[in-house]
Parts: structure tokens; C-alpha cells; sequence
């Protein structure tokens, strides 16, 4: 059984960490406890911390110690291998090895940086301490610029080297420029019975190049404004000497403009050109010499009310702050969720997540579900299906974010509403790619009378008129939900700006309910640390019937399953079996009794407290022949009151990942975001929407 493996590079600037995001996100996807390790980092700058193991400690939220993730530094290393052997070296190293992998499911390694004068020797020890570690290798070959020959004589060089200490098990060629006919040939070149996975990820100019939080770290400089994009790329730099009206023609796309903090004329240009659609989109602007701007030119600024230009402050004078900014490479940090969801949208779309899965196969599968493997699966099928989802709110900053990120990860198809030109500006401000979603105007669309009178057609017994239901129309959430009504779109997400009533009046009244259902309600899916659950309902009804309630228990058992939880529904009360009485206890027992009637195969069980119903424990006292209590997997709560507590009060204590909430009931998937969401939260939700319309087309298909 594999419970490791070793990633090294050919060389420097391979973009080794992209592929380790990849392959990190692949094995949470598989295994509950994953550990990072490198042998040897580089020698700490000015945070201390290795930037690799930093990206994938806080990105993945591994609950390993900094301290354990490496054994040495490189002047360490060095030092032991002049003062004792080398020998000392991998033994100390195989020891901190050792001590991981007995607490981890799966231990990832790091090869070292190559960032010394040596590489072979550098990729002689990667080598070495592999095959002393037991792990086999993915090797990642650097293919920036390279042509065919050159990548196959680096590739066989290295096989050479690798195959007297340790196995290669892949070879990912990062940053290649290789066309299909060519990767095919490479493959073959290894011959029809040789195992070895070779894949290609095409350069991807996002991760290369730094951002403008790079090079304030490099220059220990401060963000005057636009301190919030620190993740802005950084494309190149222009020394802005000269005069406005010469200095203007040098501007291009994703430049730095650097210039002496006194230039109040340069300043204030760069602000013109950066909010001028007749000049290409600087990224920012670095003031020299710790001189900042003048009173007036603050003023000027301070009344602009559009996204300022970054503007960053350095001490250092312009020539060496130049010489500073040529010399920072782009890395990826944490937080950069652009590139961190480039790395793994191209991770995805070019590797075989499968094969490498079954190349590190062993043991049992994983009977616990952590948030990342539970995410990880749900995006994999949203991947699959691919579902057209309708966004209304488009010109929302957090939408077109989390826009961006789902179209990173190829996890559907996206219709953005709004204003074009506003959504296309916010996006560029951004700096968002929205360039692969459709992007529409209610108003302006040529199905706008179509919509409308269908809406019409509808709504007039109800007294709409067709004045009212134009209006209506015009409104983003009225034209979305008829899109997903007309087919043109599977899914709908809205609510970021918009109340619950408001995105989901328009679904109850043209979509309807599914037939055999009488109420919308919804679920919560839980990601607690080892497994995920379902509360219902945590958001729409206050006072559910008993009627209504056993509906809910049955639809959520059936939404817990399209998302891979095996339902196992406790009706929840303040009493657990025959030990409570009221009118209370008596309307859940009534639904247990509805419910059970109705769907006599469903494992459902109630009046149950929480605790018999999740601790088996206390199960065994209060209910010990329950097949739910104890084990419940879908928890629905008796009123509004209750549920929408209950769950904040777990996500806030038990630090869950609260999905949703996932309407249930209506013929065609609408969900609801809380106003107060976050980026990932809408992403989240964007992906359950797509799986959800993927499991109507499944159900209609059955029929």
C-alpha cells in the first residue's frame, strides 16, 4: 500500500507547487489525514516560512505543526553534510519522515528548490532521499520554452539518474507548450507496456507572473490604496521618467509604473489612463523613495469614486527599486484565489485525477468525509455534468468573483445578468475572467417579449397585465427563473443582494412544486471534520404541520442522497422514544407516522433528541434497537426557530462548512445565498445547483 509520494523537479522554476496544489487537493479528496513534508527548504526570508509549505499548510487547513512539515534548511543541510556525512543528513531526515507518516494517512513530499549552483547534485540527493524514504516519484519536468527534443533528452536524463535510488511513477511536463501529436509521441516513446503516466499542463501566465502583493513583500512596501488586490498580476515594469505625454505611449496591459513619489503628474495620469477605456489596464503603481504625494494631488484622489489604481510606497530610490521588481518572482499565496483555482482548474483538466488515484490505491476506503473530500467530490460532479447555472445578481462584486473561480474549474457553464458594460468594467477592476461566461442584459435580450408574455400568459388569472409582467421581467431574478423554466438555463443562484423572498417568489410562482410535493423547503449539508450531515429545515418554513414536516423528512432524505449521504432521518424533538409529552412532541410524532406510511423503505425514526440521535452512546441508553439513533445522518428539526439556530450554533462551535441552504421541492433547481456570503459560499452553492439540475435530467431520463 503507497502512503506516500515524493514530488521533485528537473529543475528550478518548474512550477513544482502548482502541481503539489493538485495533487494535495486529489489526496484529501481520498484519504482524512494528509501530511505535507520537505526534506530540505530554502533558507527562510522575511516571514520565516517556506512559501510551499505555507500554501499548502493554510490553503488545505492541515492540522500538522510548521515545525514537523521539514526537517532542514538548505545552509542546515549543507552544514551537516560538511561537518558529519550525507549519510547523517537522510537518516535525520528519514527519522522526521517516519515520525509523520505513523500519524498520517499519507504523507506528500517535497523535492527541494534548485536554488543552488549545483542542480545535479540538487536532483541527485531529491533522488536519493526518495528511495531511502520508500516513496515513489512524480517527477515534474520544467517545459517553459523547450521544444520536444530537449524535454525528451531532460526527461530520459533524469529517469537515469532516479533509477538506481527510487520508482518514477508519473512525469507531469508543467508549463509546456507541447501540441496533442506531440505528448502521444512522447508516450509512445516508452513503448506499449511501459505503466508510466506522462501528462502535459500548458503555461498559464497567471501563475508565473508575481503580484502586486509580491513585490511589497520584496520591497517591504506599503499599499497607499487598493490595498484589497494584492492578487493583481504584475505582467512587467515601466520607469516613468519622462514627461506625461511620452510617458503615456510606454503604458501596457498588467505593467507596474514605477516613478519618485514627488511625480504628481505621472500619479495622476496612470489614475486617468487606468479609468480611460482607450488605455490598457496598468496594474498599479510603485512611488519611490519613501516620498509621498502632496496635499493636493491627495485631494484629487480622494474624490475619485471609482476602484482606485494600487498604489504602492517603497524607501527604496527608483533605480534599486527597479532592480528589486525585476528580480521577484511569482508565487502562490494562500489567499490568492485566482491562482490557486488557475493552479487546480489546470491540475484537473490536464492530469488524470483517476489513474493517479489508483497508481497510490491501498487499503479500505476512508469511512470518515472531511470538508475538502466532501467538496472535492461535489465539484468533481459538477465537473462531469457541466450544467448551465444562471447568476442574476452579475454586477456583484463576490459573484463575478466566485464567477471567475468556477470558470477556473471548469464546474459549469455560467450565464451572468445585468448591465454588460458594468459587469465587463467590475469584472476587468477585478481583474476577474469572465471572458467563457454569457453575459446578458434582461432588458436588451431578444427573449426579453418572450419571457414576458409567458409570464403574462401565466399570471393573468392571477390579474397580471402585460405592462406588469414586462416589469416584471426586467427584473434580473423574474428573467432567471423564466430561463430556467424556458430550458435556457438548468439552475438559478441568487441572493447575494436580493432577500430570500425576492429570489424565490418568482420560482413558487412559475416553476411550482414537483408533483406529489405541497411545500418548498430546504437543507443544510454539514461539513463537520469526519463526516457530513443534513438539517432540515433551516430556512424557509416556521411552523411546519405534520403533513408538511413528514414531506420534509422525505424530500431531504432524497436531496441527502443525490449528494452521497446515506439517509438515516431522526425527527427531532425534546424527547426522545415515549418519554415527552405535548402538543410539540406530538406533531413530530405524527409526521414520524406520516412519514413512515409514505416511505416505509426510508430508515426514519422519532421523537429523538439530538444527542441519542448523533452519539451512539447516549443512543444505546435511550434507544438501544434504534437503527437511526446514534447513526443518524439527516437531522430535521421541528420548526424555523430550532433549525436555523441549531445550525449556526454547530457551525460556529464545531468550526462546520455550512452549504447552503438547497431548496428542495421545486420542479427545477433556485437556491438562495445569505446576503452576508462569502466568495466560497457561492461557489458552493453554484455547484450544488449544478448537481442538483444533473439529478433532475437523471430522474426524467429514468422515467
Amino acid at each position: 500500500m503507497t502512503k506516500s509520494l515524493y514530488i521533485t523537479a528537473t529543475g528550478p522554476q518548474s512550477g513544482k507547487s502548482a502541481v503539489a496544489l493538485g495533487v494535495m487537493q486529489l489526496l484529501g479528496s481520498h484519504k482524512s489525514k494528509v501530511a505535507i513534508f520537505r526534506p530540505i527548504i530554502a533558507d527562510p526570508d522575511l516571514d520565516g516560512k517556506d512559501p510551499d509549505l505555507r500554501l499548502l499548510i493554510e490553503y488545505f487547513k492541515l492540522e500538522e505543526d510548521y515545525a514537523a512539515a521539514f526537517a532542514y534548511t538548505e545552509s542546515e543541510a549543507f552544514d551537516v553534510i560538511e561537518r558529519e556525512s550525507r549519510n547523517a543528513l537522510e537518516e535525520n531526515i528519514l527519522k522526521k519522515f517516519k515520525a509523520l507518516e505513523a500519524q498520517y494517512d499519507f504523507v506528500l513530499c517535497l523535492g527541494t528548490d534548485f536554488r543552488t549552483k549545483d542542480p545535479v547534485f540538487e536532483f541527485g540527493l531529491n533522488a536519493e532521499i526518495a528511495g531511502n524514504l520508500g516513496c515513489p516519484v512524480l517527477l515534474v519536468a520544467g517545459g517553459k520554452e523547450k521544444s520536444l527534443p530537449e524535454l525528451r533528452q531532460a526527461i530520459h536524463t533524469s529517469l537515469e539518474t532516479m533509477s538506481a535510488s527510487c520508482d518514477v511513477a508519473a512525469i507531469v511536463i508543467n508549463r509546456a507548450s507541447l501540441s496533442k501529436a506531440e505528448l502521444e509521441g512522447l508516450r509512445a516513446g516508452y513503448g506499449p507496456k511501459s505503466k508510466m503516466l506522462i501528462y502535459a499542463i500548458p503555461d498559464d501566465k497567471t501563475l508565473g507572473c508575481p503580484t502586486l502583493g509580491d513585490v511589497a513583500r520584496a520591497l517591504d512596501a506599503e499599499f497607499l490604496w487598493g490595498g484589497d488586490q494584492p492578487e493583481a498580476p504584475v505582467s512587467g515594469s515601466v520607469v516613468a521618467a519622462m514627461q506625461v505625454e511620452h510617458f503615456l505611449s510606454y503604458l501596457e496591459e498588467g505593467v507596474l509604473v514605477i516613478t519618485p513619489g514627488d511625480r504628481s503628474d505621472i500619479l495622476l495620469a496612470t489614475m486617468a489612463a487606468k479609468l480611460s477605456s482607450n488605455k490598457p489596464g496598468v496594474s498599479g503603481i510603485l512611488l519611490t523613495g519613501g516620498l509621498k504625494p502632496a496635499d493636493a494631488t491627495l485631494d484629487i484622489i480622494k474624490g475619485i469614486t471609482a476602484t482606485p489604481l494600487p498604489v504602492l510606497l517603497t524607501q527604496h530610490h527608483t533605480f534599486r527599486a527597479t532592480q528589486f521588481v525585476q528580480k521577484v518572482t511569482g508565487i502562490i499565496e494562500p489567499t490568492d484565489a485566482r491562482k490557486v483555482n488557475t493552479a487546480l482548474g489546470l491540475f484537473e483538466h490536464y492530469v488524470d485525477g483517476k489513474a493517479i488515484s489508483a497508481l497510490l490505491a491501498g487499503g479500505d476506503a476512508p469511512q470518515r468525509t472531511t470538508p475538502l473530500m466532501f467538496e472535492y467530490s461535489l465539484l468533481e460532479r459538477a465537473r462531469a455534468s457541466r450544467q448551465r447555472i444562471v447568476l442574476c445578481e452579475g454586477e456583484e462584486p463576490r459573484i463575478l468573483k466566485a464567477a471567475d473561480i468556477l470558470l477556473r474549474r471548469e464546474a459549469a457553464d455560467l450565464v451572468l445578468l445585468g448591465d454588460v458594460e458594468k459587469i465587463e468594467a467590475k469584472a476587468r477592476d477585478l481583474g476577474a475572467d469572465i471572458s467563457k461566461a454569457t453575459v446578458i442584459d434582461p432588458v436588451k435580450s431578444p427573449d426579453f417579449e418572450d419571457y414576458a408574455n409567458t409570464y403574462y400568459e401565466a399570471r393573468k388569472h392571477k390579474g397580471m397585465t402585460p405592462e406588469r409582467a414586462r416589469d416584471a421581467m426586467a427584473d434580473a431574478t423574474y428573467y432567471g427563473t423564466m430561463m430556467v423554466k424556458k430550458g435556457a438555463a438548468d439552475g438559478m443562484v441568487s441572493g447575494a443582494v436580493n432577500t430570500t423572498a425576492h429570489t424565490i417568489r418568482p420560482a413558487f410562482e412559475f416553476i411550482k412544486t414537483r408533483p406529489g410535493y405541497s411545500v418548498v423547503s430546504s437543507v443544510f449539508l454539514m461539513c463537520l471534520k469526519d463526516r457530513v450531515l443534513a438539517f432540515g429545515d433551516c430556512a424557509v418554513n416556521p411552523n411546519p404541520t405534520a403533513e408538511q414536516l413528514a414531506e420534509i423528512a422525505i424530500t431531504s432524505a432524497s436531496t441527502a442522497k443525490v449528494f452521497g449521504i446515506e439517509p438515516r432521518v431522526a425527527m427531532l424533538s425534546y424527547s426522545t422514544g415515549k418519554s415527552g409529552k405535548g402538543p410539540d412532541v406530538d406533531v413530530v410524532k405524527e409526521a414520524v407516522r406520516i412519514a413512515q406510511e409514505k416511505a416505509p423503505e426510508l430508515a426514519l425514526e422519532g421523537p429523538l433528541q439530538y444527542d441519542a440521535a448523533i452519539d451512539p452512546t447516549v443512543a444505546q441508553t435511550k434507544l438501544p434497537d434504534s437503527k437511526v439513533a446514534g447513526r443518524a445522518t439527516v437531522f430535521i428539526f421541528p420548526d424555523l426557530n430550532t433549525g436555523n439556530n441549531t445550525y449556526k450554533a454547530v457551525q460556529r462551535a464545531a468550526g462546520a462548512i455550512a452549504i447552503g441552504p438547497v431548496l428542495q421541492g421545486l420542479r427545477k433547481p433556485v437556491n438562495d445565498l445569505s446576503r452576508g456570503c462569502l466568495v466560497p459560499d457561492i461557489v458552493n452553492t453554484v455547484i450544488i445547483t449544478a448537481i442538483q439540475a444533473a439529478a433532475e435530467k437523471e430522474a426524467e431520463a429514468a422515467k
